[in-house]
């Protein structure tokens, strides 16, 4: 654990260093952050409530959803592919933790300084224009707190298993870049699931994806509450589990078949 942690420090170190990335993402994230919001009013044209979710509530997601972002990497990472192709993983493979823990502990650095920095920051300046829903009651935050933090559990995991695919083919950035997108739609980033077709919603329910992002944010708007938030929770932690046992599985095959070129 303390190696972890200090993992950890040394990512968040290396993460506050790129203040000029910080910067353009805040400001790209905002105006980016504005547009969404503004199609969401015009696609509610004067209603004040979609399939029980509230205008506000919609607005909400949004902008809480324009801070997730880079604290869930929703867009994806390929670090630990360029590894594999660079041959430094061996590197990797050596050291006394493990390949997901170690890549764990530098993920959960860059979350948090994006989280802190600039999403504390985004969501002030957005609720300059919007208002903003925030959770009623201490125990609101709480559980929005760990449906989050299970949120970039699974994540961290299903990223780290789309990178694997770097072990069967010479440049896997493609299928990295379909298998983020695809996360994308069906997490309820791109648009609330409650907003999408009926049919449409269950097919997103029968992936991890909603678990990343969707789960957290109805937690957040108080739209589950009881047995309901009890099984969201479960199911997060789910797929988070199934997502880490996949990865451990195929990293290991993965290995098997490595070649590291020049020693």
């Amino acid at each position: 654990m303390r190696l972890f942690l200090h993992l950890v420090k040394l990512s968040i170190l290396e993460q506050a260093t790129y203040r000029t990335a910080l910067v353009a993402g805040l400001v790209t994230n905002f105006f980016w952050g504005l547009f969404r919001a503004a199609v969401i009013v015009a696609l509610y044209n004067g209603r004040s409530e979609v399939n029980g979710l509230t205008l506000e509530g919609a607005i909400t997601y949004i902008a809480v959803g324009q801070v997730m972002i880079a604290f869930l990497s929703l867009f994806g990472t390929f670090e630990l592919m360029a590894t594999v192709y660079s041959g430094s993983i061996a590197s990797d493979l050596i050291r006394p933790t493990p390949l997901f823990f170690l890549w764990m502990a530098r993920d959960l650095g860059h979350s948090l300084v994006n989280l802190v920095i600039r999403g504390a920051l985004l969501l002030g300046v957005f609720a300059l224009f919007y208002p903003i829903a925030l959770p009623e009651t201490p125990l609101g935050w709480g559980w929005t707190t760990l449906s989050l933090i299970i949120g970039w559990l699974v994540s961290y995991a299903w990223r780290f298993l789309v990178n694997l695919a770097a072990f069967w083919t010479p440049d896997a950035r493609g299928i990295g870049r379909g298998a983020f997108a695809l996360s994308q739609l069906a997490s309820g980033f791109i648009i609330p699931l409650r907003l999408y077709p009926e049919w449409f919603s269950h097919l997103c329910y029968l992936t991890p994806f909603p678990a990343m992002f969707n789960t957290g944010m109805e937690v957040y708007l108080g739209a589950l509450s009881g047995g309901q938030l009890v099984r969201a929770l479960g199911v997060q932690l789910i797929w988070f589990l199934g997502l880490v046992l996949l990865s451990q599985w195929i990293l290991r095959a993965g290995i098997r078949r490595l070649v590291i070129q020049g020693g």
